[in-house]
């Protein structure tokens, strides 16, 4: 029983790092970081720093203690390559289509190849699919401020200097706070659940990536496996090992949203947001397409 309980607790503090190796190679290789949402990496960071500190007044399990520091070690790396990967314009557009047929608009993930296309040549948008970009737009607007930054541009920062100074910030207010509060009980447990709570919301940014694209493409399905199974692992083990009532909550909240994730990804699939794009509009195109046929057949029935 004692070689099984070790073999969890490497299992535990390995596994989760681990997952992100597949996403990470799969960035470097297509040299591109669109699809999959760097605050991602933002969730377990935060998560796994206040972890750290909680672990000081509740000294709970040591595999879980080495899985947040090998955590935050791989987040660091994974969000440099994502920055470095970073289209232009991934926090301008819904989608990779232009919405101009101008030669010299600006769009870094289409290419033109000529100054002489038209209107024509470009992906039409009817009435029905703006409407759906603004709906889409006041979605996306909950959740990072109606004019499509967020409070002090957090965490959309351009620098990775700028992440790393948070962090030593981060890590220097709670390093206050323990000197302070660090003898209450209440203030122990408050970080546990604030840790954990955190962590729980660590599907949402791609859920809410997924749903503006209409597609999963750029997160890997082995991402996705890792989050569903080890979490689905974590809570039982939670439970199995009696660990905090905070990490049992957690993990369960945790869980109902990568199913979520998992629904889009039956549902979209994994195209590339201009495939994806494209087949969201084709009914609107042939709804129209068969509106100007008639209008056509009734002017020649007329002459």
């Amino acid at each position: 029983m004692s070689i099984l309980s070790t073999l969890a607790g490497i299992g535990m503090a390995v596994g989760p790092p681990l997952i992100y190796a597949d996403q990470a190679y799969s960035i470097v290789k297509k040299k591109d970081s669109s699809g999959f949402s760097h605050d991602v990496c933002g969730v377990l960071l935060i998560a796994n720093t206040v972890r750290v500190f909680f672990w000081l007044g509740n000294r709970f399990e040591t595999p879980l203690l080495i899985q947040s520091l090998l955590l935050i070690v791989s987040q660091l790396i994974l969000l440099a390559i994502c920055l470095h990967y970073k289209p232009l314009n991934s926090e301008n557009e819904l989608n990779y289509a232009p919405l101009s047929p101008l030669p010299n608009s600006p769009n870094p993930g289409h290419s033109r190849q000529d100054s002489n296309s038209d209107y024509l040549n470009q992906p039409h948008i009817s009435e029905n699919n703006n409407e759906n970009l603004k709906n889409l737009k006041g979605f996306k607007g909950l959740f990072i401020g109606g004019n499509g930054k967020r409070p002090f541009e957090f965490w959309q920062w351009e620098g990775y200097g700028n992440y790393l100074e948070f962090l030593a910030g981060l890590i220097l207010f709670l390093g206050i706070l323990q000197i302070i509060l660090g003898k209450w009980n209440w203030y122990i447990d408050s970080l546990g659940f604030i840790a954990l709570t955190i962590e729980s919301t660590l599907p949402i940014p791609q859920f809410i990536s997924n749903f503006r694209r209409k597609t999963c493409y750029g997160f890997r399905s082995s991402t996705l496996a890792g989050w569903f199974f080890g979490d689905a692992y974590k809570t039982v083990y939670f439970f199995l090992r009696g660990s905090p009532f905070q990490f049992k909550v957690t993990a369960i909240m945790t869980l109902c949203w990568d199913s979520a994730v998992l629904a889009q990804r039956v549902i979209y699939g994994a195209k590339a947001p201009n495939e994806a794009s494209s087949q969201y509009s084709a009914p609107a195109q042939q709804e129209e397409s068969r509106g100007l046929r008639a209008n056509d057949e009734r002017q020649f029935s007329i002459s």
